[in-house]
């Protein structure tokens, strides 16, 4: 019983945010970008509320929670063959990756701009590729292990929320329509990641420091994974930004295939 009882304080609960606006969302110069890269109407955040304290050694229990409360059911939508559809089976198990989300500039992004990847100009090196045409050094960068220039951004940085939200920008949908300069992915994930994360100033330090935990989500019904997809796709995913201040929590997900082409 006492087992059953520290269950039930664990729970959590939510509610959906509708009024919460992400400026994303609506700034017709992130739209326009997003449907160049086929994501348009396939990349969405929505926020909700929770009533317990969150911590992050409580994760699964806290996204289990999610995927099985009413109004998240109610309100969840997935993608399939090109039409948003509801959960139509109860989520039984999760799977849970704690995203590290410290980053509080774009400095990170500071050694792609001098190895090689990048003209002065800004403009992103072409190269040759036996699998995909019209290929660059900076997807090369972020895909492949073997590249000469994998490892300009270290291995803790390109764990960090800021830098796969890039790396999601830059590879894009599947009609994307590449940059032929980098700014536009760096100008488009600053705007998203201010967007998304929370931050506070400490009084004495005047240093800020992010206060949201990253949560990389997959959900399984009994027939097995459903959410963010049925198939593993790198550019189908879902996170789960967690205030945990506000207790606020907002869900940002992308369903790979081709996106929009009005706005």
């Amino acid at each position: 019983m006492a087992g059953e009882k520290y269950a039930i304080e664990q729970s959590f609960s939510f509610s959906l945010l509708s009024s919460k606006k992400f400026l994303f969302q609506q700034d017709k110069d992130t739209l326009a970008l997003l449907m160049k890269w086929s994501m348009l109407g396939r990349i969405s955040a929505q926020s909700y509320s929770f009533d317990q304290s969150f911590h992050p050694y409580n994760c699964e229990k806290f996204a289990l929670c999610f995927f099985t409360d009413p109004n998240v059911v109610s309100s969840l939508r997935k993608m399939e063959a090109g039409v948003w559809v509801p959960l139509d089976k109860p989520v039984v198990s999760v799977d849970v990756e704690v995203v590290p989300c410290t980053a509080v500039s774009m400095e990170l992004f500071d050694p792609v701009y001098s190895c090689g990847i990048l003209r002065p100009s800004g403009h992103v090196v072409k190269c040759f590729h036996d699998v995909y045409p019209d290929y660059d050094e900076l997807r090369q960068m972020l895909q492949e292990e073997d590249s000469d220039h994998y490892y300009v951004v270290g291995k803790e940085e390109r764990r960090e929320f800021l830098f796969r939200l890039f790396k999601h920008l830059c590879l894009g949908g599947e009609l994307c329509q590449y940059e032929d300069t980098i700014d536009p992915y760096i100008s488009t994930t600053k705007k998203m990641y201010k967007d998304l994360i929370s931050v506070q100033k400490d009084p004495e330090t005047r240093k800020i420091s992010v206060v949201s935990t990253v949560l990389k989500v997959c959900a399984y019904d009994e027939s097995g994974r459903c959410y963010p997809g049925r198939q593993e796709e790198e550019q189908t995913f879902a996170y789960l930004i967690v205030d945990p201040f506000k207790r606020h929590m907002t869900m940002l997900h992308h369903f790979y295939g081709v996106g929009n082409f009005t706005l």
